[in-house]
């Protein structure tokens, strides 16, 4: 199994989960330019990251990746314990991460997306980052005598903790949620975590 990605984009959470399986994979750590070289773009005409590659399956799309890697590993349990409402409270938060916060991240990423005014650019900044502080609150409430988001941890986890990398970056305002917090100490304390992000170049 091969993970293409670039540090500290989604993608990272894609080779958290695999590091939390404790199984072999290789790791292709790519730059901009070359997500948009022909040779990744065979891979994934989209040129973006993550893309999985196992055996002749390709697969990208975040949300898929880390249902793949749960199915294939059922070990590591990142879907839950087997059930069906584990599984299910797994992909609720997978979906409000995937669906939710880092879509709100996208008018910070590249505001030229949304307008080409350079002052339209800039209004876009506050109503986004106060979409992101309300999601942030909604997860702080859900870790509240919690671990882990879905209660136990699951492949919702470590795309939840790139986020939060992100908001650091971007000044997205964390502050006054405790639970929040801790579970960004929790993660950043994880063998599995230090060891994605050292592969990455990011420790």
């Amino acid at each position: 199994m091969k993970l293409y990605t670039k540090p500290g984009a989604c993608s990272t959470a894609d080779d958290i989960a695999l590091q939390w399986t404790g199984q072999p994979f290789e790791l292709k750590v790519l730059t901009a330019a070359e997500m948009k070289a022909p040779d990744y773009l065979a891979i994934n005409p989209s040129g973006q990251v993550p893309a999985l590659v196992d055996g002749d399956f390709v697969l990208t799309q975040n949300a898929a990746i880390m249902g793949y890697i749960a199915d294939t590993y059922p070990q590591a349990k990142l879907a839950g314990d087997g059930s069906a409402r584990q599984r299910a409270q797994a992909n609720r938060w997978l979906a409000f991460v995937n669906a939710d916060l880092h879509p709100a991240f996208h008018p910070l990423f590249g505001p030229a997306r949304f307008s080409a005014d350079a002052d339209a650019q800039a209004t876009l900044k506050e109503p986004a980052l106060k979409r992101l502080r309300g999601l942030y609150e909604t997860a702080e409430k859900q870790l509240e005598g919690r671990d882990w988001l879905a209660g136990f941890r699951s492949f919702a986890d470590p795309y939840f903790y790139v986020t939060l990398r992100w908001a650091d970056r971007l000044g997205v305002d964390l502050s006054g949620l405790p639970n929040v917090a801790a579970f960004k100490a929790r993660m950043e304390a994880d063998a599995g975590v230090r060891k994605a992000l050292e592969a990455e170049g990011l420790a």
